[in-house]
């Protein structure tokens, strides 16, 4: 199977509200749509995970970041201008993506990929991409293919063939959280 084709896989189990399993540009992810409450619910069923916790976005560009929130800070171009690893940007007053997504204070999380398929795979989609690691909440994330359970694996509706043979070291995403009042608290390093 090309890269493409399987983009285009991925794309339409999304598009019919499916949960995908995919590589990003941190470790292994799971994934649907993120405006898709139904999707949502079910990734949060897969992950054992309490639906007051909150997941994290993929998008494709600053261009698409800006649609899903009433403002973004100067502050947090600069951070993802500045990141030297893949870092995740929590920000207040999120538009525009399923109600269960957005955390109890209107924050959500996102981060522009800069991996080649999960980046095209956003750019393809035209919409933001839950990407939450492929695990069980409080097992081990996956850092590649071969780390994914059964169970995992089982659960969703569709899993990737790009990057399945490899194995390298990945580890999540850095997570900074900006408040409304200026204030930058570093969630995860």
């Amino acid at each position: 199977m090309t890269q493409q084709e399987d983009i285009k896989n991925a794309i339409e189990c999304m598009r019919h509200g499916g949960v995908i399993l995919y590589p990003t540009d941190t470790v292994w992810g799971i994934g649907c749509d993120a405006t898709n409450e139904k999707a949502v619910a079910k990734v949060y069923e897969i992950k054992q995970r309490d639906d007051s916790k909150a997941l994290i976005c993929l998008v494709d560009s600053d261009n698409r970041m800006q649609r899903y929130f009433r403002n973004v800070p100067k502050v947090a171009w600069e951070l993802v201008e500045a990141a030297v690893k893949p870092t995740t940007i929590i920000l207040d007053d999120a538009v525009n993506v399923a109600d269960n997504l957005i955390a109890e204070d209107g924050s959500l999380a996102m981060r522009i990929t800069q991996e080649a398929f999960s980046k095209e795979l956003c750019y393809k989609f035209q919409k933001p991409i839950v990407s939450t690691s492929a695990n069980v909440s409080g097992e081990p994330a996956a850092a590649n293919y071969c780390d994914i359970s059964e169970e995992i694996l089982n659960a969703v509706d569709y899993v990737c063939w790009t990057r399945r043979q490899e194995h390298k070291p990945h580890t999540p995403s850095s997570i900074i959280k900006l408040g409304k009042d200026g204030e930058v608290a570093i969630i995860r390093k």
